[in-house]
């Protein structure tokens, strides 16, 4: 019969002997099928523009919408593929929130346009489009997911204003990974001081913590590579647990890991470092402030063959989905080992002064690390004391309970505390002395009874009368 409905296995083999240049005729006799049948499915197949091989990747239910589609001359193909990269832009942000699919998004559009494309066409034009606008970029990032840090394999330069030598600098490059929210600082080295500090002023520039913090193998971020378990540097983790983050170091001998920020570093290249090619800068705050004013601009400049820029997408869709900031700015840490005195104190060589520990670790081995403003002292993983960073050389900062008993009681017998005493047992017998007075009493027939000293109470009698 012609046009009959055939099933879906029936329907591969048909385009499967059409695209090795079998006859309609030949098909129709392979299949037994009717030639007319044989025609309605190779013109719808020839109608969607798909091949073969796209076409068996596809699932039951796809094909059966795909071959149930309106016949194109009953609608304008034109027009509707015109409306639907219309929406493009706004499906590309759309798949950037946490959650929205592509099916999701097809479903919202069929449902406007009743007469639009089936889904795996929706797909289809919309990888297409993804080619044109940015073939590198085949990842769909969530927002709020991933920020990707780099530093430029290119350098700046500062002069020095004594010598008039030029010193290298070295570009940190930080990007977001669904927004593509840039962020980019000049610093004297790769360091671990400098980058921990280029990290930590590109989170408080996007306002908020990403998942994870994606970075090549530095020194300064991997102790040891590896293609399953690389390890990160203590300092590295302490600034992930201090922000509550996930680094994950990309692997070795793989760019396309890191293609995002690769591709973040040679638009720097021509944004940032090529207008700033004839400048002269003598400081890295005044590099840091024109690199500042060119990095506004290449935010707001909308993306080439898109109507809306990084920064739009940033404030749109990624800001929101950002972990909040900590309520204080990190402090990169150093730690030392150090051995507990018998005094129940470290020494922190660095500062020249010491620090109290529990009387109990007195002989023990233990970790001292500090930051600008704290010192935290720690044994076999566990925090044994927490000090305030005091710069007074060759003083003592003390804990009263870490010490001994016998410490804590000796420590109590000191001049002010004689002298506090001393007051208060002259006030008490002067005040026994006038009592004795009012009663018409001699100070000796009594003086027993005062807690006071008996000669103190005589003089006192004697001055007195």
């Amino acid at each position: 019969m012609a046009n009959k409905r055939i099933d879906m296995l029936n329907i591969k083999q048909l385009l499967r002997l059409y695209t090795q240049g079998v006859s309609k005729l030949q098909i129709s006799k392979q299949l037994g099928i009717s030639r007319n049948t044989a025609k309605k499915y190779i013109s719808l197949f020839n109608e969607h523009q798909l091949t073969y091989e796209e076409l068996i990747e596809l699932s039951d239910e796809d094909l059966d919408d795909l071959f149930e589609t309106p016949p194109t001359a009953i609608r304008d193909k034109d027009s509707i593929k015109k409306q639907l990269e219309s929406l493009f832009p706004y499906i590309s942000i759309e798949l950037k929130r946490v959650g929205v699919t592509r099916y999701l998004l097809w479903e919202e559009y069929i449902e406007k346009y009743p007469l639009g494309y089936q889904y795996s066409r929706f797909c289809h034009h919309y990888r297409e489009w993804c080619k044109k606008v940015n073939p590198s970029m085949h990842i769909e990032h969530k927002a709020g997911d991933k920020l990707f840090v780099d530093y430029t394999g290119k350098k700046l330069h500062i002069i020095d204003k004594e010598t008039g030598e030029q010193q290298e600098v070295e570009i940190f490059v930080s990007i977001l990974g669904a927004s593509g929210m840039t962020f980019v600082e000049a610093t004297r080295t790769q360091g671990k001081e400098d980058f921990l500090g280029s990290l930590t002023k590109a989170l408080h520039y996007y306002g908020g913590v990403p998942a994870a913090i994606v970075t090549d193998n530095l020194r300064t971020a991997v102790k040891k590579s590896h293609k399953y378990e690389p390890v990160i540097t203590d300092s590295l983790l302490d600034f992930a647990s201090h922000y509550s983050t996930t680094i994950l170091p990309t692997r070795t001998y793989h760019p396309k890991d890191k293609a995002l920020v690769e591709n973040a570093v040679r638009i720097v290249y021509t944004r940032i470092f090529a207008p700033l090619r004839k400048d002269h800068f003598f400081s890295l705050e005044a590099l840091n402030k024109a690199i500042e004013n060119l990095l506004e601009g290449y935010n707001e400049a909308p993306m080439k063959r898109k109507k809306y820029s990084r920064a739009d997408v940033f404030r749109e869709v990624e800001r929101h989905a950002l972990s909040p900031l900590p309520a204080m700015m990190y402090q990169l840490k150093h730690s030392v080992r150090a051995t507990v005195h018998k005094t129940s104190h470290v020494y922190l060589s660095k500062d020249q002064h010491y620090y109290s520990v529990p009387f109990s670790y007195i002989g023990k081995k233990v970790n001292i690390i500090f930051s600008k403003n704290t010192v935290e002292i720690y044994y076999d993983q566990r925090r044994i004391a927490f000090h305030n960073r005091i710069l007074a050389k060759y003083q003592y900062t003390t804990v009263k309970e870490h010490m001994p008993s016998s410490y804590q009681f000796m420590t109590e017998w000191n001049p002010s505390r004689f002298i506090s005493w001393g007051r208060s047992v002259g006030e008490y017998c002067e005040q026994y002395i006038i009592k004795i007075l009012e009663k018409k009493q001699h100070p000796e027939q009594s003086y027993k009874t005062c807690p006071g000293n008996p000669f103190i109470i005589k003089k006192d009698w004697q001055h007195k009368t």
